[in-house]
């Protein structure tokens, strides 16, 4: 299965402030807020949402379609995103513009403070996915992240337009869309990811209530930290799948987007969605354990191993056949 990861593609640079953000905060004065904080740490890593997936499926084994915009700096940045499986030949190359920017600080507890200059992802909107889809191999799955909102709502029309089954991954761009948008975002998906926060987020902006959302998509995904993941649809009961604890914690920065890469994934393998979610736990707690949201490693023996101790062998022995050998 051919999957395109539409989205942004991104320099972070990431912080740590080694104090907790509400401390710093008076509650009675938040019309007017005026703060600085101190970080003790800096790393500038390679990042953006469609990036981080499309590398996360890549070392799967998946080769992924890149299609998002990319700045004049981006040389370096393909290089490294080819070497990691991706294709990256449906990527816009802006002549002016540098490549998106993600600035995060993170705090002792995980909260995060962060600002997005788009830079050349304006130009994403420019991209026609109907050319993508045409090239040799196709298109089977499309997943829609957030990016230029324009561009979004292209690449959602498009893909419906041709058939191709749509995984809308709105994410950041909720707080900036309006209630057509959103509808039309998440109106036929196959698939719809959300964290907890951005699930409350899209009821509000759609106007439509839980149930309503289910009967308008395949399957919601909301990703819950900690608390795992849950899988609910309009047939039945939600699923939970509870998170794999990491063994250390290093910047909370990419996880979502592993989780994603993850149970995609699954999906291209045709793996029950319970068995694609593992997979993606499993992702998501390497991240979790890493620096940058693309510099972490895959060993087929470590991903089994977590697997086997949090979900017990006879998942591990159902998700290690595909495993061996492909990362």
């Amino acid at each position: 299965m051919r999957i395109a990861v539409t989205g942004s593609i991104a320099t972070d640079h990431l912080m740590e402030f080694p104090g907790r953000f509400t401390d710093q905060l008076i509650a009675d004065r938040l019309e007017r807020v005026s703060l600085s904080f101190l970080a003790d740490r800096l790393e500038v890593r390679r990042g953006g949402v469609a990036a981080n997936i499309a590398v996360g499926l890549g070392r799967l084994g998946l080769n992924p379609v890149l299609v998002g915009a990319a700045g004049v700096d981006f040389a370096e940045y393909d290089t490294g995103l080819r070497a990691a499986g991706v294709d990256t030949s449906s990527v816009r190359v802006s002549d002016t513009l540098h490549t998106a920017r993600f600035v995060c600080t993170t705090d002792t507890e995980q909260n995060q403070i962060a600002t997005f200059y788009a830079g050349a992802m304006s130009e994403a909107r420019e991209i026609d996915l109907a050319e993508v889809a045409a090239r040799p191999g196709g298109i089977a799955l499309v997943l829609i992240g957030a990016d230029d909102p324009a561009a979004m709502l292209r690449h959602t029309a498009t893909a419906h337009r041709l058939g191709i089954p749509v995984a809308a991954d709105p994410s950041q761009q909720l707080a900036g869309l309006d209630g057509d948008q959103a509808r039309e975002l998440v109106d036929g998906a196959t698939w719809l990811f959300t964290n907890e926060y951005e699930s409350a987020l899209l009821r509000e902006r759609t106007g439509w209530s839980e149930k309503e959302l289910l009967n308008r998509v395949g399957t919601w995904i909301t990703t819950l930290g900690a608390g795992g993941v849950s899988l609910a649809s309009a047939d039945g009961p939600p699923v939970s799948i509870p998170a794999i604890p990491p063994r250390r914690l290093a910047d909370p920065t990419g996880a979502g987007d592993a989780f994603r890469a993850g149970f995609l994934t699954g999906i291209a393998w045709e793996w029950p969605y319970e068995q694609a979610a593992r997979l993606g736990c499993t992702l998501a707690t390497v991240v979790l354990e890493s620096v940058g949201t693309q510099e972490y490693k895959l060993l087929a023996a470590d991903l089994i191993a977590r697997i086997d101790e949090t979900y017990g062998p006879e998942a591990a022995r159902a998700i290690a056949p595909q495993l061996v050998g492909r990362s």
